[in-house]
């Protein structure tokens, strides 16, 4: 894949960390049926590429991580109904079967169709001034798609006080920190160091640990205890020989660490 090509967003690939920028400041980084595209490409290609470890995704300008859908191009659905698709789908790395893991940085507002990025991140770290919340009712709209994909990261209360309220509230940093929705608030100044940071840590592990660990998580979210339990045996069958492989235990350091 040509990242210099995409017009939605910045990409770039440097030592096994696939750094994406959305990159439609002027528009709050609202996601068109362009950028869709682009992001379906982008999850392919790393699903794919070795040499990516993982991901980080952020956003230019000033005011915002994203607003969702741009409202004035809008996105396409079917004409059939019975033929439509959630459009979130595209932006989703988990849906597209990309098992890397996603770093999420945000500034500023966060709404709406920007939570199909949140709801499936693994990690995401937030400056002071990030604020989230859902607009859809207060414009007349079903909030169903987003928020449901939110419900399985944050308390149902949570997520129906945010779609119920609509335009009338954002959630703070600060609250989203408590109830867990994200893992660390930063200065604005240190948003993208620290998620390279993080990022750099990451891949820096067997990369088979890092993707079958993910995929066994994220995947036991959709069945039960006992079949998630098998399923994680399963994956640590396949996947141990492989990471192990990938790297030497006596040298593993075990005493440069962080508390959080």
């Amino acid at each position: 894949m040509d990242l210099s090509g995409l017009t939605t967003v910045i990409a770039e690939l440097k030592d096994h960390v696939l750094t994406i920028t959305l990159d439609r400041p002027d528009k709050l980084n609202s996601f068109t049926d362009t950028m869709r595209v682009e992001f379906a490409a982008l999850w392919a290609y790393a699903r794919e590429e070795d040499d990516v470890h993982v991901m980080v995704l952020r956003a230019n300008g000033e005011r915002a991580f994203s607003t969702g859908v741009d409202v004035k191009e809008g996105t396409f659905l079917s004409d059939n109904v019975f033929s439509r698709r959630d459009p979130g789908v595209d932006l989703s790395p988990k849906h597209n079967g990309c098992w890397k893991p996603l770093i999420c940085a945000v500034h500023g507002m966060a709404g709406g169709g920007a939570l199909y990025w949140l709801n499936e991140a693994d990690i995401i770290i937030a400056s002071e001034d990030a604020q989230f919340f859902d607009p859809h009712v207060s414009y007349g709209m079903v909030a169903a798609l987003e928020p449901i994909g939110l419900a399985h990261r944050i308390p149902i209360g949570e997520v129906l006080r945010m779609v119920l309220l609509g335009l009338d509230e954002r959630m703070s940093a600060e609250r989203a920190l408590e109830i867990g929705f994200i893992s660390e608030i930063v200065t604005r100044d240190s948003l993208w160091d620290r998620a390279q940071d993080l990022a750099e840590r990451i891949a820096a592990k067997p990369p088979a640990a890092i993707q079958g660990s993910i995929r066994a998580i994220w995947e036991s979210k959709d069945s039960g205890r006992s079949a998630a339990l098998a399923t994680g045996m399963y994956y640590t069958d396949l996947g141990n020989p492989i990471g192990k492989a990938q790297v030497v235990r006596s040298e593993v350091p075990t005493r440069k660490y962080e508390v959080r």
